[in-house]
């Protein structure tokens, strides 16, 4: 039995089970503080779209799980509308025979029982939270060193990867006058990176050690971290790529902007006529190699994220990411149903829908669906989650591919739906290829 971060498209019989893994990747569960309690939770709730998603990342004989609040209330219904929605647009989803459900707290153990039949077992990210799976420790010590932002810091010089001015040190260390100095020579701001969830919840601008120690008052007095020179996004784009890390071979197997709003990473921008410059390509396939000498590879190839900035023929990497990306999931439903070239491009993005509007929402994009939209562009959802959110009322998670007219899916969104959904929508904007 093999267990991975597997890249989709395996021809042997896959089991998915993605769950949030982020935090015990480095930090023990017991160990967590509030605020790591806190994200964890809603890194679970944004879990469950990964886990809708899923369905269509395997063949109809492949398996896929669930938490159990998928089958609570109106939850399996709006489950198999999705597996629908998959269906319609030209997929072969896993098969609705093969779904299981298991309970958010021993998520990994249950699924323990289950899994004899077949060959992978594809998890979101090897960590703490699933060893249980897992036959050694060996995997966990890779995905630890691999995932490391203090790693990548410290080895990138030797290691010949392009990334921003960095200092690498320790909340107790905080007093040292090369920080000031550091903070100092990159004024106004530096950014400061700490172990935590993805999704830029561990990142955050700073501008002096006194903002550094409030951040941090929570975490303990040995916590590594990262200071980085901030890029200026007037001169630098961020982008994202999928590789896939053989043994034999590294590929690229997607390139995508990366959209922010207010500060946390929501979705992407996808583009057939997003390129990378031959300079840019064997930088990144060079962190490939690099993540493949710390043992991260399988034969049948295991995903690997990697964020970085570029500007015209230059290139900085910032972070590596040895698991499913975000970004993977939006890339790959364009590749199964067939968009391979938009002028406008596809942008992919997080949003929220009120409980008691989701079948509005629902009706809004069957209406819009990829291969029947009436309209200059069309929509492929991915996902939602069972979990809510109390925010001026219920609050459901929902992901989705907005391929085409962005601009114009705004404008219709407004004819199906009541003012206030989908607030998110309303702050994602790309600038014109």
């Amino acid at each position: 039995m093999k267990v991975g971060s597997f890249f989709p498209e395996q021809e042997e019989k896959v089991f998915y089970a993605l769950s949030a893994d982020d935090l015990e990747l480095h930090f023990s569960r017991e160990d967590l503080n509030a605020k790591q309690l806190v994200d964890d939770s809603e890194n679970k709730s944004l879990m469950c779209c990964l886990q809708v998603a899923s369905m269509y990342f395997g063949k109809p004989s492949d398996h896929t799980s669930f938490y159990e609040s998928f089958l609570k209330d109106e939850w399996q219904e709006v489950l198999v509308r999705y597996h629908n929605f998959f269906i319609q647009m030209g997929m072969n989803p896993i098969s609705l025979d093969n779904l299981h459900y298991y309970p958010l707290d021993n998520f990994y153990s249950s699924i323990d029982l289950d899994r004899d039949d077949v060959d992978l077992i594809s998890i979101h990210l090897v960590s703490g939270s699933n060893q249980c799976l897992q036959p050694d420790e060996v995997s966990l010590r890779i995905s630890q060193e691999v995932n490391s932002k203090m790693r990548l810091a410290e080895t990138a010089p030797s290691k010949n990867i392009p990334v921003p001015s960095t200092l690498v040190t320790r909340k107790n260390r905080l007093d040292d006058p090369n920080i000031e100095e550091f903070i100092s020579n990159h004024s106004p701001a530096v950014m400061l990176k700490v172990m935590g969830l993805s999704g830029a919840r561990n990142v955050i601008e700073v501008s002096s050690v006194k903002e550094i120690k409030t951040y941090l008052a929570d975490y303990k007095e040995d916590l590594e971290l990262v200071l980085q020179q901030k890029l200026d996004i007037s001169i630098w784009t961020e982008m994202t790529v999928d590789l896939i890390i053989k043994d034999t071979e590294i590929t690229i197997a997607n390139t995508r902007k990366i959209l922010f709003s207010e500060g946390i990473w929501i979705g992407n921008y996808l583009n057939s006529n997003i390129t990378l410059s031959k300079k840019q390509h064997s930088a990144l396939i060079k962190v490939g190699e690099y993540v493949r000498s710390l043992g991260y590879s399988a034969p049948e190839g295991l995903n690997c994220g990697i964020d970085f900035f570029i500007d015209g023929e230059d290139i900085m990497v910032i972070e590596i990411n040895a698991r499913y990306t975000g970004g993977l999931f939006p890339a790959e439903i364009l590749n199964r149903i067939g968009v391979t070239n938009s002028d406008t491009g596809s942008v992919a993005f997080f949003d929220m829908v009120s409980r008691d509007k989701l079948k509005e929402y629902l009706t809004f994009i069957d209406k819009c669906l990829y291969g029947k939209s009436p309209y200059n562009f069309s929509i492929a959802p991915m996902g939602f989650s069972p979990n809510t959110i109390e925010m001026d009322g219920e609050k459901v998670n929902v992901w989705q591919v907005v391929v085409g007219d962005l601009e114009q899916f705004k404008a219709v969104k407004k004819q199906f739906l009541s003012d206030g959904e989908m607030p998110v929508s309303e702050r994602v904007f790309v600038e014109s290829s």
